[in-house]
């Protein structure tokens, strides 16, 4: 089966509406996905992306009926990971002498999946192009971690397709190909579940390389992603999407998850979002139970949010686990500019609101006071807890709030709830410090100026400002767009 696109280019890619789990288990994918293959017939044929392994042998069958398979000159691999090149062990062992064009790294990615060093592989890079005939050419853009360190796109002149890889897609199945045939609502909201859980800690990375790209000024008639639908109408809508969405993107929205063992942590998250609403009836509060919810929604919940508040029982003095899995998770995603505390409640002792909040600190978060409750919550505890929700509202209130006549009788009510409030250092204070270190805010590699980077010819006690423009991240190797100013800790 085949889709024309545009010209000549046709969809040959695979549909899979029965896929519910993706990287492992690690995304749910509800609305099942497409792997998108694209076959391009002008005075050369080229396939750009193959399809998922599981269905190699469908895919090949498929496309040799409608092609030759001896007359494909060029297969252009945009990304290694198998939903991608999957199937290319079963097309190269028909095509075997066919020049793959990929990234440097992507031929240890495709050479670690496939095991064929032999293939005929040739290494491009930003700017090089390929002549496809009838004056058109694919120009290869390299976008390393979005999200490996193999991705690229590729740009077809005269028709003006971008081809996006992961960039701009969604796990998303409809019989429809283009973001005009299908439910706009849904279509937007598997776009921003798959920003929220899959791009989020490349931000940085994703609005410098929209700038590149965009710096090109070539014209963009369609956006062909590697998943999901094809964007020809107002293709450039989720690029601008994007953009929004990197810059450490908020909503007038707060989101509550916790787990319980006696329900009583699920008491104080309810009375505490009565009192957010209380207060602040026009911000949007979502309560999320993470052993029953899907884990994909609360974290695109708190991709959407301006502030979390996480809670837990305690128990063996430690959190519960499923609630450590999320801040696990939530700390890779890297969020910027939110907020965020910890409940719970606890019996003997109350370690677990304690390790929330330290974990919460960790992954970036500004820390607002916690609040523990001891045992059952009662009327007096609940009461505590609506009143630590009106104080939140207030707090992370994105604009003025009127204050009700009747705050005052509440303003002895929190009395024994525990509170921990620690300042978090500014961009700005931190760049007023000689001694300041550069975060990689891909790979998390740290750049300390006392010892400079010899490797790269940077001597000891160079300041950032003095590390040349050419220079590369030792551990991912982007360049200095993409590191943001941290503290690296007393040298003395």
């Amino acid at each position: 089966m085949t889709i024309h696109v545009k010209n000549n280019i046709h969809w040959v890619g695979q549909r899979d509406w029965e896929v519910r789990d993706f990287h492992g288990t690690e995304y749910k994918t509800l609305k099942g996905t497409s792997y998108n293959s694209y076959l391009i017939r002008e005075g050369k044929n080229v396939l750009i992306d193959t399809v998922d392994h599981k269905f190699s042998r469908e895919f090949v069958q498929n496309l040799a009926a409608v092609i030759d398979l001896a007359s494909i000159d060029y297969v252009v691999i945009n990304h290694a990971e198998e939903d991608h090149a999957g199937a290319l062990s079963e097309l190269m062992a028909r095509i075997p002498g066919t020049p793959i064009y990929c990234t440097h790294n992507a031929i240890d990615s495709i050479t670690g999946h496939h095991h064929h060093p032999e293939w005929n592989f040739h290494p491009v890079k930003t700017g090089d192009s390929l002549d496809i005939g009838n004056g058109k050419q694919l120009v290869f853009i390299e976008t390393p971690m979005l999200h490996w360190p193999d991705s690229m796109m590729t740009y077809m002149t005269g028709d003006a397709v971008l081809f996006s890889n992961d960039a701009f897609g969604q796990h998303y199945c409809d019989e429809h190909l283009f973001n005009d045939e299908v439910d706009q609502t849904e279509l937007m909201e598997q776009c921003q579940r798959y920003y929220a859980n899959i791009l989020t800690p490349f931000s940085p990375l994703v609005t410098a390389k929209i700038k590149e790209v965009l710096g090109f000024n070539l014209p963009v008639s369609m956006v062909a992603t590697s998943h999901g639908v094809v964007w020809r109408d107002d293709p450039t809508q989720i690029i601008l999407k994007y953009l929004e969405w990197a810059d450490q993107y908020q909503e007038d929205r707060i989101t509550l998850f916790y787990d319980s063992m006696s329900n009583n942590t699920r008491m104080m998250a309810d009375a505490i979002a009565q009192g957010i609403h209380e207060v602040d009836p026009s911000v949007a509060v979502k309560i999320y139970n993470v052993s029953r919810h899907d884990k994909n929604e609360i974290l695109t919940q708190v991709f959407r949010s301006k502030g979390i508040l996480v809670g837990s029982s305690t128990m063996n003095n430690v959190m519960m686990p499923k609630v450590a899995g999320m801040l696990e998770e939530i700390t890779g995603l890297r969020f910027r500019n939110k907020r965020a505390a910890a409940f719970g409640s606890y019996g003997w002792t109350g370690g677990a609101v304690d390790r929330i909040q330290t974990r919460l600190m960790d992954a970036g978060f500004d820390i607002s006071f916690p609040l523990k409750t001891k045992w059952r919550p009662d009327g007096s505890a609940l009461a505590e807890c609506r009143e630590h929700g009106r104080q939140i509202a207030r707090q992370w209130a994105l604009q003025p709030l009127a204050v009700p006549r009747s705050n005052t009788t509440h303003a002895t009510a929190v009395t024994t709830a525990t509170v921990i409030a620690t300042p978090i250092a500014t961009n700005d204070a931190i760049a007023m410090n000689n001694d300041r270190g550069m975060l990689c805010t891909v790979c998390q590699w740290i750049y300390d100026p006392a010892l400079g980077e010899p490797d790269q010819l940077v001597a000891p006690e160079t300041p950032w400002a003095a590390v040349p423009e050419s220079f590369l991240c030792p551990g991912c190797g982007i360049g200095k767009e993409v590191f943001e100013p941290c503290t690296v800790g007393n040298r003395k």
